[in-house]
């Protein structure tokens, strides 16, 4: 443990000191990175041990994103932020039982629903109160969102880490490999899925929280946008989603790709991500990650 704990502190703080020390611009750049390893580190936790895909994290990110913009002003933001994530993470307890009981595309296609169906509630939530959309005056500075973020990201990847090599997380690949096996030897299957799904979802929420911050402005269908869950997919697919490594890789090459293509090719970035992700289901399953390991045993 000490060792990827190293690994990851000493990775953050160049995170932090690439984000903060070259200009506002790259401070944005930083603070999407940190964004993207978080989330893409929470739906492993969940997705990448069981092997049930979600299509459903952007629930997690609109609620706990809703949480801090109906609370901004009012309650600090050491308590607005945590309570973001515990609001999500007890959303995705409570609705955990019944989506669980399906698997497969079943299962996708449960979520993205879900995420649909939490979206028009809540708009038509905001419609009710009179509120199009809500302004956030007085928002932390970028800076100040970095630290934060970059705090999420690393609690994230410990977390991924911890749970990988516990006796949970064995308990998860179980399930993984074979649902009916795994009862049969004694794992506590339902359990166990229903405490992974509530965890990944509080990182998000909490994710959330800071980007509605980030851009002092919030609107149901903008913090509820699908392509949230698609990127988060998107990222585990290419960096590998079993380890934790797999996730910062997968959004170092995202964020870098659309970094370099996004505004100047925008169509040639799209077309490389497409090709990116074929290639990769094609050739590398495991990812990015899987790539250098099978580099590594190779040499």
């Amino acid at each position: 443990m000490l060792l990827p704990l190293a690994a990851t502190l000493v990775g953050a703080a160049a995170l932090l000191a690439f984000g903060l020390g070259a200009g506002a611009y790259w401070t944005i750049v930083a603070l999407n990175l940190a964004m993207w390893i978080a989330l893409t580190q929470s739906w492993s936790l969940f997705s990448g041990t069981t092997g049930y895909i979600s299509l459903g994290h952007v629930v997690a990110y609109g609620i706990g994103a809703y949480v801090v913009a109906v609370s901004f002003k009012t309650l600090p933001l050491w308590i607005s932020i945590p309570l973001a994530g515990g609001v999500a993470g007890l959303f995705a307890l409570i609705v955990a039982l019944p989506v669980l009981r399906v698997r497969g595309p079943y299962f996708v296609i449960l979520t993205f629903g879900l995420a649909e169906l939490v979206k028009y509630i809540l708009l038509n939530v905001e419609t009710s109160l009179g509120q199009s959309s809500r302004l956030l005056f007085g928002a932390p500075r970028p800076d100040t969102l970095l630290w934060i973020m970059v705090g999420l990201a690393v609690a994230a990847t410990l977390a991924l880490h911890a749970v990988h090599h516990s006796r949970f997380g064995r308990g998860l690949d179980a399930i993984r490999e074979d649902e009916t096996a795994a009862e049969t030897i004694g794992v506590h299957v339902v359990r166990l899925k229903v405490l992974a799904f509530a965890a990944s979802a509080v990182i998000p929420g909490m994710v959330g929280g800071v980007m509605a911050l980030r851009s002092t402005y919030f609107e149901v269908l903008q913090v509820f946008n699908p392509t949230i869950s698609f990127t988060i997919v998107t990222i585990a697919i290419i960096g590998g989603a079993g380890d934790s490594r797999g996730p910062v890789l997968g959004a170092v090459f995202l964020v870098g790709l659309s970094e370099v293509l996004r505004n100047t090719a925008p169509q040639v970035y799209l077309i490389l991500l497409g090709l990116c992700l074929i290639g990769f289901v094609l050739f590398a399953p495991a990812g990015i990650v899987g790539l250098l390991r099978r580099r590594g045993a190779g040499g």
